[in-house]
C-alpha cells in the first residue's frame, strides 16, 4: 500500500530518523549503555531509600522509550517487509517455471494464505493447481 504522504518533509524526516535510530538501537554498544543505566539506577536505590520517585524515574523512562520504539519497530518492519516482497516478486518474475500468480498474494486474507501454504506443502500437483487459482483471486 502506498502512502500518499511519502514526499512530505515530515514523512521523509521520520523515515530517516527511524532508519538511523533502528540502526543505533541494534548495536551492542547501545545494549551495554541500556544495561549500564539500569545497573546505575538499581545501585542508586539505597541512596534514594527506594523511594517512589526513584521507582517513578525508571518506570517513566522505560514506558516512554517502549512507546516510541513500537512505532520505530513497526516502521522498520513495514520497510523490510516491502523490500523482501519486492525481491521475492522479482525472483518469481525472473524464474521461467515460477507461477507469476503468486505475485501479490500478500493481499490475501490470512485464511486464504494458510490454505495456500497447506496446498503448497502437499506434493499433489492438483492441489498446487488449486493454490494457483486461490492466488489468482488476489
Amino acid at each position: 500500500m502506498s502512502d500518499h504522504h511519502s514526499n512530505h518533509p515530515v514523512h521523509r524526516a521520520f523515515e530517516r530518523a527511524a532508519t538511523q535510530i533502528s540502526h543505533i538501537t541494534g548495536l551492542p554498544t547501545t545494549f551495554a549503555v541500556a544495561v549500564s543505566v539500569i545497573a546505575i539506577w538499581a545501585v542508586s536505590g539505597p541512596l534514594f531509600h527506594f523511594s517512589d520517585t526513584w521507582q517513578l524515574i525508571i518506570n517513566t523512562g522505560t514506558t516512554i522509550v517502549t512507546f516510541l520504539m513500537v512505532f520505530l519497530i513497526q516502521s522498520s518492519q513495514n520497510r523490510d517487509g516491502a523490500a523482501i516482497q519486492a525481491k521475492l516478486d522479482e525472483l518469481i518474475r525472473s524464474i521461467a517455471k515460477a507461477r507469476d500468480t503468486y505475485i501479490g498474494i500478500e493481499a490475501l486474507s490470512e485464511e486464504d494464505l494458510n490454505d495456500l501454504r497447506a496446498r503448497c506443502q502437499r506434493t499433489d500437483p492438483d492441489s498446487l493447481a488449486d493454490s494457483t487459482a486461490a492466488a489468482d483471486k488476489a
